[in-house]
């Protein structure tokens, strides 16, 4: 392997890392030789992806643990201190919606509620603000190391329905690149911030959404599809490649950039 896309023995916080996104990229990472650290709000989830993981090596902790509370999180990152004397990088996977959050098909914008708005708000932005507080303190300890964010194509475009998601998404963004900024100025240059924005990948949350029982899609998920050039939706495992080399050297002039893996559905027109 490459020295330029080298990560072994970085240790690696994924919040969201018993989901299937935050699971993949843990996995691929657990490959390369890193140090990775899974957490998730469910006992039973991080258990159980605990030993899906161990399989493939013993360099990974997981813990339940919610990422709005501080002193949870510091309780995991000084078990992690603890154990492996450092952390050099973050992942910020955690994240989701809700159905009142959400206008439906039949609704409209005044159906919003105001309380799932706040709570998917909360989830989404201030669930990666707080963790790169406390795991942030670390890295910047460490002298070097990587903050990645994730966003989302409904960030940058209108996608309909999915107004509490869409705006908190928006704020990552700014809020990667705002941090990326601080970073460089205040620290030396070592420390950067980034995000990737997935396009369609399927998963539990969005399965009813994007196909039926019979696994064709639906009408929602027909539409991204035909705005999608590749004509299709994405692997889970397609994220992992842009995440090793921002988390590596390879991309040691990169800070404070939103990555599309989208298909090509951010270039397209739909023309």
């Amino acid at each position: 392997m490459s020295q330029l896309f080298n990560i072994k023995n970085q240790v690696i916080i994924v919040t969201g890392g018993a989901g299937v996104l935050g699971g993949s990229i843990a996995a691929c990472l657990l490959k390369e030789g890193a140090k990775i650290v899974i957490i998730s709000r469910s006992e039973h989830t991080v258990a159980a992806k605990l030993t899906e993981l161990q399989k493939i090596s013993s360099n990974v902790l997981g813990f339940a643990c919610d990422v709005l509370n501080e002193t949870s999180l510091i309780d995991v990152k000084d078990k992690v201190i603890a154990k492996w004397k450092k952390i050099d990088a973050l992942i910020n996977a955690a994240g989701g919606n809700m159905p009142g959050a959400t206008i439906g098909p039949d609704k409209n914008f005044f159906d919003l509620k105001m309380e799932d708005f706040r709570k998917v708000s909360e989830l989404n932005l201030d669930g990666s603000v707080l963790p790169s507080l406390v795991f942030g303190k670390e890295i910047v300890a460490n002298g070097k190391g990587s903050i990645i964010n994730v966003s989302s194509m409904a960030a940058a475009q209108a996608i309909t329905r999915v107004i509490g998601y869409s705006a908190s998404k928006a704020a990552i963004d700014s809020f990667t690149k705002w941090l990326a900024t601080e970073f460089a100025l205040k620290f030396g240059g070592k420390i950067r911030v980034n995000a990737i924005a997935p396009g369609f990948f399927i998963g539990k949350q969005n399965l009813r959404l994007l196909t039926n029982e019979d696994g064709s899609y639906t009408d929602r998920g027909n539409t991204i599809i035909s705005n999608t050039p590749m004509k299709r939706f994405g692997e889970s495992e397609e994220l992992n490649g842009t995440v090793q080399w921002l988390l590596s050297d390879a991309s040691s002039f990169v800070t404070g950039i939103v990555v599309p893996i989208d298909g090509g559905f951010s270039a397209f027109s739909g023309v």
